[in-house]
């Protein structure tokens, strides 16, 4: 009971550390297995370990083939959450020095890495092509946080987290067939049995995920599941076809789980967002009990086969060889620069998925007695621990080594995304500054998309927001939504992230009626809220734009504003056409150059009337 209970709360704080410090919550999990595990057998007096997953075979916290079976349904739910998060229009969007980074680079490090291991541990082709399927993976869980305070170009960061996020359930399957390939083939060669074998996975594999997913899309949309059984419905669900699955074809349960979610978050289908969330925090929960237990389960045996040259040189050639040789020959032709190209090749962790069924697949071999199995485990454990730590640790400093690092955040972030926010995001957009909409409203976010416009459904009230590495190069915020409430708390929650440069929301109404109540926050002016924004849009509905002669042209348009009704200002651009957004302070800006413009909403004006 004790030893359960510590998994738990130890998994738990290396949460929290892991959070606390902005590194991957792999590396304390980890540390700590190890560190209860083989670690502790240095000096408990006794010399065993302070958590025993398995002993003898038969004792331990999980006996027998119970370790096994408690991983294997593990990381299918944590597949399957991956699988969620994957949607086609996405997929299609990234662009193809993603697909070629999914596609093209995968070969390279199958092909390289397994050599190496070969070569340099003279392990057999097999077992030298198992683990560099393992180490194909990177994952999101290992890039995000890493990445989270880099402030990067938009497209440098939307590689990494989209490689991360496809790469899982690629990784896996392709592991999942080289293990087929050993177990069938005898570990020996590849007959016309082991690739019928293949054929029954990815047919089982394809089959139940498709049926599955659809069963129980069609149980949502006709309410036939209550809703508070959603969540624990779906897990079952889950359980059971990972289960089925393998029962039909063997290692074919992982497959099947992962083209579950994937179908089903490719649905349109009532309350995903809530299924997803719950598999959130589950997966949290698994991955910190997980690879405590993991890493517990190693024996210092085991460390002793990498403690060693050896180690240290294919660490070398996956890190430093393998992985720029994948970029560079992905990103033949493409729009990214070579500093970017170094920094993507730099900035390749391997992650929990990687770590997970390494030791699912290595502690099946070694009990079947398959020749090098022992170095699956640990040497994938090696690669997962020296990334992590290389580019939690250097990851930053090497962005500014390259000069990928952005020395000033210059994109807006708009929370609502109603008429009046895509209408000014999409001049934002047109002069060439990046923009993103934010909104819990489905409807407006796909009128964005419909407009071009890079928008996001969320809810302002987690944390979705600050784990999206793509808005790390944003230094603006402006709070456009129709509730002063909601306006009030995202400045307050985002303003150190996101507002870096200026953080603006629109006044209240009763702000707007005593000048002297005006917030510094205040966006456009003292005399204009939300409700005047979106009848003065409906009456005029476009951005218009004036030259500007001098500073004093500027001060008599702004007291022109507060004069007319029909005029709101909004942004100044500069002869650069650089745009700077007008606070309710506006008399805070110091220097307007001859030529530059003010833009408004409004009624057209005279420019020979303002004196």
């Amino acid at each position: 009971m004790l030893e359960l209970a510590g998994i738990i709360i130890l998994g738990i704080l290396a949460q929290w550390v892991a959070w606390k410090f902005k590194i991957p919550a792999i590396l304390p999990l980890i540390l700590i297995g190890l560190l209860v595990g083989p670690f502790a057998t240095l000096f408990t007096n006794d010399g065993t370990k302070l958590i025993q997953p398995i002993w003898n075979g038969i004792e331990g916290l999980f006996p027998g083939e119970s370790l096994f079976y408690f991983v294997s349904l593990a990381i299918s739910i944590i597949l399957f959450e991956g699988g969620l998060t994957l949607r086609r229009s996405e997929i299609l969007n990234v662009g193809p020095v993603i697909i070629k980074l999914i596609t093209i680079a995968v070969i390279v490090t199958f092909f390289g890495a397994g050599l190496a291991a070969h070569y340099i541990f003279d392990l057999s082709w097999p077992i030298s092509f198992l683990f560099s399927s393992l180490i194909i993976v990177t994952g999101p869980t290992v890039i995000t946080p890493i990445l989270r305070n880099i402030p990067l170009k938009k497209d440098v960061s939307a590689v990494l987290k989209w490689e991360g996020i496809l790469i899982d359930p690629i990784g896996a399957l392709v592991a999942v067939l080289v293990f087929e390939f050993i177990r069938v083939g005898g570990g020996e060669g590849f007959t016309l049995t082991a690739l019928i074998e293949f054929g029954k996975i990815i047919l089982v594999g394809f089959t139940f995920g498709f049926t599955f997913a659809h069963a129980l899309a069609f149980s949502l949309k006709k309410k036939i599941i209550p809703h508070y059984l959603l969540n624990v419905v779906t897990l079952a669900l889950v359980l059971g076809v990972f289960v089925l699955s393998d029962t039909f074809a063997h290692e074919s349960g992982l497959l099947s789980v992962v083209i579950m979610g994937m179908v089903l978050g490719n649905i349109n289908l009532p309350h995903i967002d809530e299924i997803l969330y719950f598999k959130e925090s589950l997966s949290v929960l698994l991955i910190s009990i997980l690879f405590i237990l993991l890493a517990a389960n190693i024996n210092i045996e085991d460390l002793q086969l990498i403690y060693n040259w050896q180690a240290v040189l294919l660490f070398v050639i996956v890190v430093f060889i393998v992985r720029p040789a994948g970029v560079f020959l992905s990103s033949l032709n493409s729009g990214l620069k070579t500093n970017e190209k170094l920094f993507i090749s730099w900035v390749g962790p391997r992650g929990i998925v990687a770590a997970g069924i390494a030791s699912l697949f290595g502690l099946k071999l070694y009990k079947e007695g398959v020749p090098g199995a022992e170095y699956i485990t640990p040497l994938v454990f090696m690669i997962v621990l020296g990334t992590v730590l290389l580019n939690a640790t250097t990851a930053r400093l090497f962005a500014k080594l390259v000069g990928v690092f952005l020395k000033k955040s210059e994109g807006i972030l708009i929370i609502g995304a109603s008429k009046i926010s895509r209408l000014i995001a999409a001049y934002i957009k047109n002069n060439n500054r990046h923009v993103v909409l934010v909104d819990s409203n489905r409807d407006n976010i796909n009128k964005a998309k419909d407009l071009g416009l890079e928008a996001i459904e969320g809810n302002i009230y987690g944390d979705q927001l600050k784990d999206n590495i793509e808005l790390n190069d944003i230094g603006y915020l402006m709070a456009l939504t129709g509730n002063n409430d909601i306006n009030k708390y995202v400045i307050d929650k985002y303003k150190d992230q996101f507002g870096e440069h200026g953080a603006f929301r629109l006044i209240t109404s009763e702000e707007m009626l005593d000048p002297q109540k005006t917030p510094h926050e205040g966006l456009f002016s003292h005399t204009d809220d939300y409700y005047k924004l979106i009848e003065l849009t409906e009456k005029y509905p476009g951005i218009q734009e004036i030259k500007i002669k001098d500073k004093k042209q500027y001060r008599a348009l702004i007291e022109l504003t507060k004069e007319d009704q029909d005029i709101i200002p909004l942004f100044i651009k500069d002869t650069h056409k650089n745009i700077r957004i007008i606070s309710s302070f506006s008399e805070e800006i110091e220097q307007v150059e001859e030529g530059s413009f003010l833009a408004y909403i409004g009624k057209p004006i005279d420019i020979e009337e303002v004196k």
